[in-house]
């Protein structure tokens, strides 16, 4: 019993140490020596000689260690013995604390090390509630006396979501911070900061008449973003359904987003879920791209990069169907996004989720360009949404026409000089 218990703390304690020497022989020593009242060694146990550089740089010299010799009487290592009743284990007691205490304060140092993305929460002064969906919460606040956007992950309660779960939503939000964080465009919305934690963020309820604020589990982060106030790109639109859109504002929205977009591939960033939902509109109507959630660096191989990962109606036909993929799936939401632009409609509104999906990939359905719309738009929203990727232009491509296009006559939806809707269209659609 008392061997096997010093089998396992002798060892325990050579891993923690780094330290090395022939623990078996102690046990032998103690076995062979547990009948001893004395304390002295049997005849195989030699006497004690002068421990090595090795040995005292250990401490091992603090235990009265005996040595053996070898036929040419040089101390051998292989036959060291130790006798167990000489051990001094409150010296060894004290070496394993101090290791440990070096352990543990590493891993404070790791654990405190801020990413330069993460800000002090202290100075954020959150405001009030902007919008709730199933992956988090978005708030408007204050930081650094600039408006703000807060998007939090809560995930649910403490202990509600399984450590998978945690682990992977936690990773997908680094994800996104680390793709948001190094990037500088006009038409990109501003990254301000990120943090892993939210422990001194504090939320006013909808009661802030007894100053409670709403708390977030622990495990739960926040990104900061710059504050723009004129909503999604999707609303604006939804707005204006039944009066459409002066071909000017279509052309400047559809520049803004393909701008941006040529920008997140010429830094080889793939966005991956382009649609009106997640382009945000400032005071001035200026589109910039949000919400990099399923954004990644795109692979070298496309075969790196498969999944349906993006929105229904929007999503290209090779990630529908689960093949490779690369930066012209976003060339192809782009399409459907001009179409929607020029619309002011949604596409597919009369169709289920997996009536699209199929229809989009066997039948090679697109939404139907109205009559009136000016063939250079036409032919761009063909040319993005081919079903060929090798077909489609590059976005800096897709600028190039965009900025080509006429908007001084008028035209479209809607011309400049006229109140009505074109008749072409039909019926008003729309959600």
């Amino acid at each position: 019993m008392g061997g096997a218990f010093l089998t396992f703390w002798v060892s325990e304690f050579q891993v923690l140490v780094g330290f090395s020497f022939p623990f078996c022989s102690v046990i032998c020593v103690l076995e062979r020596d547990m009948d001893l009242k004395s304390g002295e060694c049997d005849e195989d146990v030699a006497t004690a000689e002068k421990p090595d550089k090795a040995v005292k740089n250990s401490n091992i010299n603090q235990m009265s260690v005996p040595f053996s010799k070898d036929d040419a009487g040089n101390v051998s290592a292989k036959n060291m013995y130790f006798r167990a009743d000489k051990i001094d284990f409150k010296s060894w007691d004290i070496q394993l604390e101090k290791h440990l205490s070096r352990v543990w304060s590493r891993e404070r140092e790791m654990n405190t090390k801020k990413e330069d993305w993460e800000i002090d929460l202290s100075k954020l002064d959150m405001r009030s509630l902007i919008a709730h969906g199933t992956y988090g919460t978005v708030y408007k606040g204050v930081y650094d006396e600039q408006d703000v956007a807060v998007k939090i992950l809560d995930w649910g309660e403490d202990g509600m979501a399984t450590v998978a779960e945690t682990a992977a939503l936690r990773a997908s939000f680094r994800q996104e911070v680390a793709v948001w964080h190094k990037l500088d465009h006009p038409s990109v919305t501003k990254f301000i900061g990120a943090s892993m934690g939210t422990s001194n963020l504090k939320v006013p309820t909808t009661n802030t008449s007894n100053g409670a604020h709403d708390s977030f589990p622990s495990r739960a982060c926040c990104v900061v973003v710059e504050y723009l106030p004129g909503g999604t790109l999707k609303n604006y639109l939804i707005r204006n359904r039944r009066k459409k859109l002066p071909i000017k504002v279509v052309v400047q929205l559809a520049l803004d987003l393909a701008g941006g977009l040529s920008y997140l591939h010429s830094k080889k960033i793939v966005h991956r879920d382009v649609k009106t939902e997640n382009m945000l509109l400032d005071s001035h109507r200026n589109l910039k791209i949000a919400d990099f959630g399923v954004a990644r660096v795109e692979a070298q191989n496309p075969r790196d990069m498969t999944g349906e990962t993006g929105t229904l109606g929007y999503m290209a036909p090779e990630v529908l169907d689960g093949k490779p993929y690369n930066r012209k799936c976003d060339v192809y939401s782009f399409g459907i996004c001009l179409w929607e632009i020029y619309c002011c409609d949604m596409p597919y509104p009369d169709l289920s989720f997996a009536d699209i999906s199929s229809a989009v990939v066997r039948q090679h359905l697109r939404p139907e360009i109205p009559r009136c719309c000016p063939s250079s738009l036409a032919s761009i929203m063909r040319k993005c949404w081919d079903e060929n990727p090798d077909k489609r232009p590059e976005m800096d491509e897709v600028v190039r026409l965009l900025k080509a296009i006429d908007t001084s006559k008028g035209g479209g939806m809607i011309p400049e000089d006229e109140a009505a809707a074109c008749f072409c269209f039909g019926p008003t659609r729309g959600p």
